[in-house]
């Protein structure tokens, strides 16, 4: 933390606007896809259709979200850098990447536990 707040304010912003980035990337894909193939299954009553738009579209998602997550891990190494600091690697980036879907895993257990309406036993099985 002391070396991300050495790295100066514009680099805490990068780090954040990462962070937002890869929950938009854990959270935000798979939602919006998947209500983008709820909207094709209901106007095409293809289930096919639906399925195939919704993964190439998650591919293609994945994939930008990728790569704009590496150029703000480039942009936060160059400004380590040049203020004289050693180079990080895209150390920041894999971290943030784990914590936050740490978070999402997390916060879709708590969801699936208990606001979902699902049982973690089966019903009819006694324990």
């Amino acid at each position: 933390m002391r070396e991300l707040i050495r790295a100066g304010s514009s680099a805490i912003l990068i780090v954040l606007i990462m962070f937002i980035g890869s929950l938009v990337l854990w959270i935000g894909t798979p939602l919006l896809w998947l209500w983008v193939g709820s909207q094709i299954q209901g106007a095409t009553a293809s289930l096919g259709t639906a399925l195939g738009a919704m993964m190439i579209g998650v591919v293609v998602t994945i994939a930008v979200l990728a790569a704009v997550l590496s150029k703000l891990s480039n942009v936060y190494r160059a400004q380590c850098v040049s203020r004289g600091h050693p180079d990080p690697g895209h150390f920041v980036l894999e971290g943030v990447l784990v914590v936050s879907a740490g978070i999402t895993i997390a916060v879709f257990a708590v969801w699936f536990l208990f606001f979902a309406g699902a049982s973690p036993v089966p019903i009819g099985i006694q324990i």
